[in-house]
């Protein structure tokens, strides 16, 4: 049950995806094209055309499991992927929820949808 976390190794699916794909087609690509085995416990990340939409598909004891997120506004900034030559990116669980959450590299910069953060007092 929710067994993600920085011992994973995670792959970004290098092209935009259908979000509408489950389980079968997203492990049709992680077979056909990634070249991988989805059964092997890595945790494969398909993003959208748009960037506001992921998907996480992995593999753990009991079954197949798929984490999904939709952004109600901005988009997923993701790592510059002009230099890959394969179908795949291997990110770091880091990486992964710096992602996820909207956080860029810069210490003084959030994607767009986390600006309320910005006037949170702490």
């Amino acid at each position: 049950m929710f067994s993600l976390g920085d011992s994973n190794r995670y792959l970004l699916f290098s092209e935009p995806t259908d979000i509408r794909k489950s389980f079968h087609t997203l492990s049709g690509l992680v077979t056909n094209i990634m070249g991988a085995n989805p059964h092997n416990g890595n945790v494969f990340i398909f993003i959208n055309k748009h960037r506001n939409r992921i998907k996480l598909l992995h593999w753990e004891p009991g079954g197949m499991v798929i984490y999904s997120k939709m952004l109600e506004r901005g988009t997923f900034a993701l790592p510059d992927l002009s230099f890959v030559t394969s179908s795949s990116y291997v990110m770091q669980w880091r990486d992964l929820v710096l992602l996820v959450e909207g956080i860029m590299e810069k210490a003084d910069s959030r994607q767009n949808r986390l600006v309320h953060l910005r006037n949170m007092q702490l």
